[in-house]
């Protein structure tokens, strides 16, 4: 296995975009000589051809592109925890950066912002929505304070806690019509003769993967993974799809007709929301009672869905 030198990689970046080691050397301040020596050891040490020079200049080979993303990445991480660690010491107050599934985001985190904004009229506050593993990464990063996401498809425990805020009750959605309509009793070997159409986790399966595994029951012939929750239900709405949703990512198009939840149930379909956050990271006040709103809304909530 190579080791990676991170100041080199640093300079890779800077040749990749510049397209020239002349330019990429003024830009870092360093000797042309100096920065093509660094670039030989690199590519000696991975033992990889990472550049080749082109008609418009330097360019990357395909081990050189992949490198190239990461080195831009690491790059950016450098001059976020710079800006961070500069804010800190001169006592800027940094907005409350949240981080929030899709699923949560249309109707338990609107009811608790509106809660929280009559505690804290002139707070600065940023919401995010994105897949789990996103969310998770990004609160690694610092991108956010803490993540409202489900603690099932969660592989990412290392330098993260999570604290459960309330169970969440999903149910199995279909268009008003749907030919499961006519089976009684249903079962999963009677749902998974339909196609599906899936949130993704963002790693290697969907949530709808993980439920089918944790029942240990063959997962449907034809899946799609869907990374829009309106999408989805659009396409539920408009064809013999199925798909898994809290009653209340769904409620207005129940209430208007669109969609209509399966007479089926199982435990499986519940789930725990929790609130994850970073190994000793400590919330303030105003964080607190974010996150105590919504676990507020989401009780309410479950405790409103009816049964299918």
């Amino acid at each position: 296995m190579f080791e990676i030198d991170p100041k080199k990689l640093l300079y890779f970046a800077t040749v990749i975009e510049h397209g020239s080691l002349n330019k990429a050397a003024k830009t870092l301040h360093v000797s042309q000589p100096a920065l093509s020596t660094s670039m030989d050891r690199l590519e000696a040490e991975m033992g990889m051809h990472l550049m080749e020079r082109g008609p418009s200049g330097i360019v990357p080979t395909s081990f050189g592109e992949i490198l190239y993303c990461h080195a831009r990445l690491i790059r950016e991480e450098v001059e976020l925890a710079k800006r961070a660690l500069l804010n800190a010491r001169n006592g800027e107050v940094e907005s409350i950066r949240v981080g929030s599934l899709p699923s949560m985001a249309g109707s338990v985190i609107p009811m608790a912002l509106g809660r929280w904004r009559a505690m804290y009229p002139d707070g600065d506050l940023q919401v995010v929505e994105n897949a789990q593993f996103d969310l998770l990464t990004g609160l690694l990063r610092r991108d956010f304070d803490f993540v409202i996401g489900l603690t099932e498809v969660f592989d990412m425990l290392d330098g993260l806690r999570q604290q459960v805020l309330f169970r969440d009750n999903r149910c199995v959605i279909a268009r008003p019509g749907h030919p499961l309509f006519e089976v009684e009793n249903l079962t999963w070997d009677d749902l998974v003769k339909h196609p599906w159409i899936s949130p993704t986790s963002r790693r290697s399966h969907s949530v709808l993967e993980y439920v089918m595994k944790t029942l240990n029951v063959a997962a449907p012939q034809q899946v799609t993974v869907c990374g829009s929750l309106s999408l989805l239900k659009s396409l539920v709405a408009t064809s013999d799809y199925l798909a898994l949703l809290p009653f209340h990512a769904a409620s207005s198009e129940f209430a208007d007709g669109r969609l209509v939840a399966l007479p089926f149930e199982d435990p499986i379909l519940s789930r725990n929301i929790a609130v994850f956050f970073r190994e000793g990271y400590e919330m303030d006040q105003p964080r607190k009672d974010l996150v105590a709103c919504v676990k507020e809304v989401g009780l309410e909530l479950s405790r409103t869905a009816p049964a299918p």
